[in-house]
């Protein structure tokens, strides 16, 4: 090629990339960074988009191609076209980063194509004292407007251990959000206090009249299920209309959840889980009238984060399944679910690119991940 061709070919690949066309040469971009790996259905293509992040947490697609991210320390980034803004989001709170806690999940409204809403969780201090709580604010160009506090879970405490903290809607516009125990597990078991307990408010934050404990004494009316441990992944399955949620057990114990109204989930009185060290039991045993058992549950535990229902014509095998990141075991687990119970699982990726904190399905169809580390990364699965 001469050199007035080159000067021509560079000229227009950095004309196309000031318009924001960058997106066209995405997929040759992302093809240097890919992998192939094999699982039971069929190869996957993994493709690392970006690293660079610190400890990412959470990510929520605008659209295909400019994505939303937190980073646990306290900054919301903005991803465009694969690429990290060097500036983040401005117009947050002060964000308490202390032990599991910071920034932490982030949502957008079902309209937000029309109101531009943004939904956050996070840890916030009051002193010596912490909790988790959520904030809604209007993303304008790189800042977030007219931020108000929607939620805050009550008493503060102290510590950075178990602050939960995922965000889900539901096909009717409610907002849920998980809540850990923050440590101190009997308060799990304690319905005056959101420790250990799954929330649901309206998208303002109002309480909905239709809550199962609003009319009950002595129970905080927000509550829609308790006796949890520490819930860091919800999502909404539109298809079957059911919540899922998983949590951390202690040692062993982890469990994945169909979360329903009103129901005990039963730490610490029942787990399947036991004591760090020394292995000693925790509670009564594994099961107790009136708490719900697991729909199933991991021994040894796999630390899992993220959480995401597969509904996209890309994956047919896939169908229906729920993906589960992990982070203990480094790995994407795959569960096969029929008539509400989990009949397969798969593991993926069990070692291959880090402690995988979220994973979500985007606009495009496509699974992402993030993996939590001082360098983080985005990854896609195909």
């Amino acid at each position: 090629m001469s050199t007035l061709n080159k000067a021509t070919a560079m000229g227009l690949i950095l004309g196309l990339l000031s318009l924001g066309l960058a997106s066209l040469f995405s997929t040759q971009l992302y093809a240097d960074a890919s992998k192939t790996y094999t699982s039971e259905k069929r190869d996957l293509k993994v493709t690392q988009i970006t690293n660079g992040l610190d400890h990412p947490w959470s990510i929520a697609f605008i659209s295909s191609n400019d994505w939303l991210v937190t980073e646990r320390s306290g900054a919301l980034r903005r991803v465009v076209n694969g690429e990290v803004l060097p500036k983040p989001i401005s117009g947050l709170p002060n964000i308490a980063a202390v032990g599991q806690g910071g920034l932490l999940d982030v949502a957008l409204h079902p309209d937000f194509e029309s109101n531009q809403l943004v939904y956050l969780s996070y840890s916030a201090g009051s002193g010596s004292k912490y909790g988790t709580e959520v904030l809604r604010a209007r993303l304008a160009n790189n800042a977030l407007e007219n931020v108000e506090v929607i939620f805050q879970a009550i008493p503060k405490t102290r510590g950075g251990r178990h602050f939960g903290s995922r965000l889900a809607f539901d096909d009717e516009g409610y907002l849920f959000i998980s809540l850990g125990d923050r440590g101190d597990q009997d308060t799990a078991q304690q319905q005056d206090k959101h420790m250990g307990a799954i929330v649901r408010i309206h998208n303002d934050g109002k309480i909905p009249t239709n809550n199962p404990f609003v009319h009950v004494a002595n129970v905080l009316p927000e509550i829609y299920s308790f006796g949890h441990r520490n819930v860091q992944g919800m999502t909404f399955d539109n298809d079957t209309k059911t919540l899922w949620a998983h949590e951390h057990g202690p040692q062993g114990g982890d469990e994945l959840n169909r979360v329903l109204p009103g129901q005990n989930y039963g730490w610490p009185t029942i787990t399947y889980g036991a004591n760090y060290g020394t292995g000693t039991k925790i509670g009564e045993g594994t099961e107790k009238p009136g708490m719900l058992q697991p729909t199933t549950y991991w021994d040894p535990s796999i630390a899992p984060s993220g959480l995401t229902v597969v509904n996209s014509p890309r994956y047919p095998q896939w169908q229906g399944n729920l993906l589960v990141g992990a982070l203990k075991f480094q790995l994407l687990a795959r569960l096969e679910i029929k008539e509400g119970k989990v009949v397969h699982e798969e593991r993926l990726l069990e070692r291959e690119l880090g402690r995988i904190r979220d994973v979500k399905q985007g606009p495009d169809g496509v699974i992402y991940l993030l993996t939590d580390s001082d360098n983080g990364s985005i990854y896609r699965i195909e």
